[in-house]
């Protein structure tokens, strides 16, 4: 038998949230509203559909393995030179070739509990440390625990902002006071999946306003931009990182009509002004909701809103009940927090079937 290496065997994978397939086959619910994923519920943009469609002529051939023409959107969109851009499949992709890159053996990374799983899923199938700083109140990143904790081992620096789950965010005040106290040989990664829903508070840090050469800045099209099937991204960093990724990624991913429904999505700004308009208006709707029935939650700057519960056993009951009700809710055990529940903002008909499915659960159960 071929032995596998221990951090392989010891690691939990990743486990995605129910399929609407699946749902079916258990409950054969009237209706579903999948609220798991944060997913773009209105869809994606015709652009993009578009774009992607014009290549199946030349769908035989091998595309171009430098994205140059994505390459070149993404420049024209964000002001950042070409040659600071890398595209990969998903944030995530470029996140795990970002860890394959750079790590030696003996090296470990730092983040904060209860933050992307994926990003502690590629770390630790690298087999390399992994130490995790507990958030402070509010479930909020906490910087400061996280830069006294950097030792000479410290090779990588994890910040997703807005945090996934919790869809909490670091200020900019923060972000720069920690910047002062990272070493210059220390990588952050700041994950930006979900900066179009907090671009536009006035304390949110973009880091792409900023040039630090340690920095890696990762964007998606996955969520606001509706492209999560295409798995499309990208990273940008100081050219002499972007140079050692390429020697390191996939020649042919993302594929063309990934590649190509970017572009598309990139040209369409009214779609993406709607999808900003619709989760405002949704997350809004919901927190209204939770407040008329002293619903502890966490104000969010994602597409997601984040209910806390008071134990592991109501959050359990909750998303059962909901599931067999046709609304699929994402419950965090995996992020650390099992007693919470993520709620991604969806469609108005979608809220409705939250709102009316919530009060017939709390009505029976929930309030006891």
């Amino acid at each position: 038998m071929i032995q596998i290496p221990k951090h392989i065997q010891d690691l939990k994978p990743y486990v995605a949230g129910k399929t609407i397939e699946e749902v079916i086959k258990l409950y054969n619910p009237q209706r579903i509203s999948k609220l798991a994923s944060n997913e773009n519920r209105l869809g994606c943009s015709e652009l993009a559909h578009k774009e992607a469609f014009s290549c199946t002529g030349v769908i035989m051939n091998y595309p171009d393995p430098a994205c140059t023409e994505l390459r070149q959107a993404i420049s024209e969109k964000t002001g950042i030179e070409p040659e600071r851009i890398i595209a990969g499949s998903g944030s995530e992709g470029v996140m795990a070739l970002i860890i394959r890159t750079f790590f030696e053996q003996h090296e470990h990374a730092l983040t904060g509990d209860a933050t992307f799983i994926g990003f502690t899923v590629l770390i630790n199938s690298r087999g390399v440390g992994l130490r995790q700083v507990p958030l402070m109140q509010g479930y909020r990143f906490d910087l400061d625990a996280i830069s006294k904790s950097i030792t000479k081992d410290t090779k990588m620096v994890y910040v997703a902002n807005p945090n996934n789950p919790t869809g909490t965010y670091i200020t900019r005040t923060e972000f720069e006071v920690f910047m002062k106290t990272v070493p210059d040989n220390v990588l952050v990664i700041m994950d930006e999946a979900y900066f179009e829903f907090a671009r536009d508070l006035s304390d949110y840090p973009n880091s792409l306003d900023y040039n630090y050469d340690n920095v890696i800045t990762l964007r998606t099209f996955s969520k606001a931009y509706g492209l999560a099937g295409y798995r499309i991204g990208y990273g940008v960093a100081h050219p002499d990182l972007i140079a050692a990724l390429m020697k390191v990624k996939l020649p042919f991913e993302p594929g063309l009509p990934a590649q190509k429904a970017a572009i598309g999505a990139l040209k369409d700004d009214d779609f993406l002004e709607k999808t900003l308009e619709l989760v405002t208006k949704s997350r809004n709707r919901l927190y209204d909701f939770f407040d008329d029935r002293d619903i502890n939650y966490v104000k969010s700057a994602s597409n997601s809103v984040m209910v806390v519960f008071e134990n592991e056993e109501k959050a359990i009951s909750f998303t059962d009940e909901m599931l067999k009700k046709g609304v699929i809710l994402r419950r965090l055990p995996a992020f650390g927090l099992p007693h919470c529940v993520r709620i991604t903002v969806g469609l108005p008909e979608e809220m409705q079937h939250f709102e009316q499915s919530f009060d017939e659960i709390y009505a029976t159960q929930l309030s006891n």
